[in-house]
């Protein structure tokens, strides 16, 4: 990962917007774009505009970078991600953290469409990932090191934060939304996984399995942000359930839970306002 390269190009965005101060920043996966219908937005910038970053390559990211308020709260949103198996290297699965270390950015919510293993979070759920299984074979951290990234081997004991956890499911609790807390599971993709493996994911310990956000929270988490992680559960992993797998079906999914996912997030901020502190 060309540490440097993204550090120039997060200083060259992060010029474009001067006086912007957010409290959080928000990672939207796939089918997760409408839930930004309720900000006003201060700011757009297309991801095809930006170094190392450059425009996404799958259905249900719009590929924007955003400012945008929600209540009171000041939100760098990125409508969309870039994922290692596009096979473009780290870089644009980096830059939005490199982007958010340099805006010093406090906090970050990574969202995303999972598979569900666990027996109850049938498509729709919404799950708060507590923990992660990095079953990519893969790390953002190999290569030499990135100060800004902290100590060469970074502690993961609370990757997820506990007080953001917390506030996400006094958010939901607020509104009526059912959600449910678990450990996601990252594999590289982008083929689904198969029956035996996902037998094998269950006795490790997961509960839902994707193909993104471990290694934006390992990169943001080392960086020193707080990191949240949510999951729409838009389908049954491999072998749990009848149907066969695909993407329109997860896109379907999401944009049906859109209301909801957009609910949570407005709580979400609205208890962050409450706290007093930038989050």
């Amino acid at each position: 990962m060309n540490a440097r390269a993204l550090k120039e190009a997060a200083a060259a965005v992060g010029g474009r917007m001067p006086d912007v101060c957010p409290a959080v920043a928000l990672i939207l996966g796939s089918g997760w774009g409408s839930t930004v219908e309720g900000m006003r937005i201060l700011h757009e910038t297309a991801y095809a505009g930006i170094p190392l970053l450059g425009p996404t390559g799958v259905h249900g990211h719009r590929g924007r970078l955003l400012v945008g308020e929600l209540g009171s709260t000041v939100m760098l949103v990125f409508e969309g991600r870039r994922h290692w198996y596009e096979g473009e290297g780290w870089e644009p699965v980096a830059f939005p953290l490199y982007l958010c270390l340099h805006m010093r950015v406090p906090a970050l919510i990574i969202t995303n469409a999972a598979g569900g293993i666990r027996e109850d979070l049938d498509p729709g759920s919404l799950m708060v990932i507590d923990d992660h299984i990095n079953a990519m074979g893969v790390s953002p951290l190999v290569g030499p090191r990135d100060t800004a990234l902290g100590a060469r081997f970074p502690d993961q004991t609370e990757v997820y934060s506990k007080r953001l956890r917390g506030l996400l499911h006094e958010a939901a609790g607020g509104i009526g939304v059912k959600s449910s807390h678990g450990i996601y599971l990252a594999v590289s993709g982008p083929s689904y996984e198969t029956p035996a493996e996902i037998r094998a994911y269950r006795s490790m310990g997961a509960d839902a399995i994707g193909m993104s956000t471990v290694p934006e929270a390992m990169l943001a988490h080392a960086g020193g942000m707080e990191v949240a992680g949510i999951s729409c559960i838009t389908n049954r992993a491999a072998g749990t359930g009848e149907r066969h797998l695909s993407h329109d079906e997860v896109v379907a999914v999401t944009r049906d839970c859109a209301p909801r996912m957009r609910a949570l997030l407005e709580a979400f901020a609205a208890c962050a306002a409450r706290t007093g502190g930038r989050t």
